[in-house]
């Protein structure tokens, strides 16, 4: 294979810049249009029916008043609906079996596993006269045992099953021994709840049927996994399904999964044979799509008297339904962020009469690092070290489980960096010793870590003789500004303007591209985008050379016309002007094959990558979270009022995306340590907040002025260094907002979210 051609040098770099959002206008102005937003002609409506119990089998379904309110076409129960295919378990060598959401054939059962399970879908002509008619369906049932209760069933907790993308633990020495022996330690016990994202867009799916050939309008994450998910259950060709998410209102995970109004939007859609459109509300959200699983963690600390770590245990227990759900790799983090000389790491789960517990954002580590980094403060405490050093005592070389070494570590400079910022050196050590008039103060700091990937990305790459650039690809933008980003490293591959560069995206009829998921878009599918741009550099250097040009420097701030020509500015002439010349009016470059074969070689090479990677790098994003708290001693009223969060996640591609991306992050954070919090009956499993008026998420008033600084220093093992902010952002806020609670108030608090009765 030729080596490609150079990029070319840019004198007004793109990559980095903060560039606006290329689809800002459309977004804001209302344009842009999401999965209940289509219309077709003869268009209808579908509601569901939900069940009122955990466990139990459907006796009879009374849909008589239903079917006579006006406007009702139908009403598909267990008794009269189309057989479906079972959805097989997640797992390799088909990656897209991981958006399988549930082992539940919806109405193809008269079996309720869960409280919120679909029993029967109304459609009518109107959205309002199928959610009356909705209402009027009354099933029957027979109760069944059921388990429902998370701290109930602990004890039950059997071990949590490995698989590829979630460690499930891990051993170094003899932890429990170095414990029981160490002069210092501290051995603590956490709890956090079951959350929920609340995405802006609840979900929402719009499904046409042209004969066998179907289309769908869907808020997905994962719109090829959805595809292929939706072909294998109504027993068509994957060819035959296209599904189009050009624009997806937040996902945070929740969207990466066929939940079963996607399945039950298709199915109604099918035996109307008409369009149907089914909008979830904010309630059937949370019945009917999986959140983040409650948790009980144990962090166990044992060191010397100068503070370095002689043992470190965490353990957890999750939960899981029996008809399936996304397991958290809760103890991830403490693999990696600190070199203690024994380690043991345990995940367990419980399985519950439950719907499927799903990812959320920072899956793990999010909660993970709440528990691990207020262990850390408190043994900080307990020794009198400052936090920071502590810490930094116990910073590894190379990965304290296996010796791996680091593809890329910059926690060291994260925290330097944050401490500057933040002004830490000002900070008085003992707890409630710092005071604003009646506000108790507190500093809190902690460690943000989350793992980096890539998944395989198709794109083609396309050059116009008008000097114009299109890409294509399959990829998602879930509110990141993904689309914007993959434009500025076009146009720094290329040498072209971004203004040059157009954007398709969000349709599976373009080439496959990645999940928006585990914070691995961007650099999966800048690896193939460069690929695909050395290509094309490759073919218009071999034009140049047939037809006698002299290729220039493309700069795109100097691309300017001379004598009515395109020509660069040391007089070589343009890519456009080659091709010109040439005769042709575009060049192609593409990377990936989406046909059978292509599609099971990029899996096979993407397996053996990430077993490859595994055994010679550990990567990740780290970061220092800074935070400021402010407590009334009377009331027990917390308030964040200073941020600042220094962040390694290699090299920024868009310093304004990115900064958004960990703002985000953050705010997401806060909500976790401070007010978020779904309340289960643990009689009935029923959720009893579905909606935000009794799930409380941060509001502007809740947020302060959010400080972010990036240490900018590219991972030499990923395409262009980056290394990914997504999910990076959240993790350490819980330990952070915890940790200065406790700086404040003298007062650890083991149980999120930190609420008033917990201070008092």
């Amino acid at each position: 294979m030729t080596q490609a051609p150079p990029a070319p040098v840019t004198e007004a770099p793109v990559l980095g810049a903060p560039v606006d959002r290329i689809d800002g206008t459309a977004k804001t102005t209302g344009q842009a249009r999401y999965a209940a937003e289509f219309d077709h002609p003869g268009l209808v409506h579908a509601a569901l029916v939900c069940a009122t119990v955990p466990r139990a089998r459907l006796v009879g379904i009374d849909t008589a008043d239903a079917l006579a309110h006006p406007g009702v076409l139908t009403v598909l129960t267990h008794e009269n609906a189309p057989t479906m295919r079972k959805s097989p378990s997640p797992g390799l060598p088909d990656i897209s079996t991981m958006a399988t959401a549930t082992s539940v054939t919806y109405l193809n059962t008269d079996e309720v596993h869960w409280n919120g399970q679909p029993v029967a879908v109304v459609v009518a002509t109107t959205s309002d006269a199928a959610k009356e008619a909705a209402a009027l369906v009354r099933p029957s049932y027979e109760p069944l045992p059921a388990t429902v209760d998370f701290q109930a069933a602990l004890p039950d907790a059997r071990p949590q099953k490995r698989n590829p993308f979630s460690p499930a633990g891990g051993a170094k020495g003899d932890a429990e021994a170095a414990l029981a022996t160490a002069p210092v330690s501290v051995d603590l016990t956490f709890t956090t709840p079951m959350h929920h994202h609340n995405a802006i867009e609840p979900h929402a799916t719009t499904a046409v049927w042209h004969g066998d050939r179907l289309t769908v309008h869907e808020c997905t994450q994962t719109i090829d996994w959805t595809r292929r998910r939706l072909a294998h259950v109504f027993g068509v060709p994957v060819a035959d399904v296209r599904v189009l998410a050009e624009f997806v209102g937040g996902g945070f995970g929740g969207k990466g999964y066929l939940w079963p109004g996607t399945v039950l939007a298709v199915l109604a859609a099918r035996v109307t044979e008409r369009p149907v459109r089914l909008a979830l509300s904010r309630e059937e959200v949370y019945r009917t799509v999986g959140g983040r699983t409650p948790s009980t963690q144990r962090v166990a600390l044992g060191s010397t008297v100068d503070g370095k770590l002689t043992a470190l245990v965490h353990t957890s227990i999750t939960q899981l339904g029996r008809i399936g759900g996304w397991p958290e790799q809760v103890t991830s983090q403490s693999r990696h962020l600190y070199d203690a000389e024994h380690v043991l790491l345990r995940q367990r789960q419980v399985e519950l009469d439950a719907l499927s517990t799903t990812t959320m954002r920072a899956p793990g580590e999010s909660i993970g690092t709440y528990a691990l980094e207020s262990a850390v403060d408190e043994l900080a405490h307990r020794l009198g070290m400052d936090p920071i050093e502590l810490r930094m005592r116990n910073e590894p070389d190379r990965n304290p489980l296996g010796g791996t070494r680091f593809s890329h570590r910059r926690l060291r400079e994260a925290y330097a960096l944050g401490a500057e910022r933040f002004g830490w050196a000002e900070r008085s050590p003992e707890p409630g010793s710092m005071r604003d008039g009646r506000w108790l103060v507190g500093w809190g700091v902690a460690s943000a870590y989350h793992p980096a990937q890539m998944f395989p990305a198709n794109v083609t790459v396309r050059l116009f003789a008008d000097g114009t650039v299109l890409l294509r690809s399959a990829f998602h933008e879930t509110g990141m500004g993904q689309p914007t980003t993959q434009a500025q490293i076009v146009a720094h591959e290329l040498g072209v303007p971004f203004e040059a560069v157009r954007v398709e995206h969000g349709d599976t009829a373009l080439p496959t591209g990645p999940p928006a998921g585990g914070s691995m878009q961007t650099a999966s599918l800048a690896a193939s985008v460069r690929a695909a741009c050395a290509d094309l550099r490759r073919s218009v250097h071999g034009l140049a050379r047939r037809s006698g040009s002299v290729v220039g420097r493309q700069r795109p701030a100097d691309l300017v016309a001379r004598d009515g020509g395109l020509f660069g500015p040391d007089g070589g002439e343009t890519y456009a002007a080659i091709l010109s010349r040439a005769g042709q009016s575009r060049v192609d470059a593409k990377v990936g094959s989406d046909t059978g074969l292509g599609r099971v070689t990029g899996q096979l090479r993407f397996a053996a990558r990430m077993v490859r990677d595994g055994m010679r790098w550990v990567r990740a994003s780290t970061g220092a979270q800074f935070c400021e708290v402010r407590v009334d001693p009377d009331t027990g009223e917390v308030r964040v009022t200073r941020w600042v969060g220094a962040f390694d996640i290699g090299t920024v591609v868009n310093a304004k995306t990115a900064t958004s991306q960990l703002r985000g992050g953050i705010v997401m954070g806060i909500g976790l340590a401070l007010s978020e919090e779904t309340l289960v009956d643990p009689r009935t499993g029923r959720i009893m907040n579905p909606n935000l008026s009794g799930y409380h998420v941060p509001v502007h008033a809740d947020v302060p002025e959010l400080d972010v600084a990036f240490v900018g220093d590219p991972d030499p093992t990923m395409p262009l260094g980056v290394l990914g902010a997504g999910e990076v952002g959240i993790t350490g806020v819980g330990g952070a907002v915890a940790n200065a609670v406790f700086h404040a108030t003298g007062r650890r608090v083991y149980d999120l979210p930190i609420t008033l009765d917990k201070l008092l």
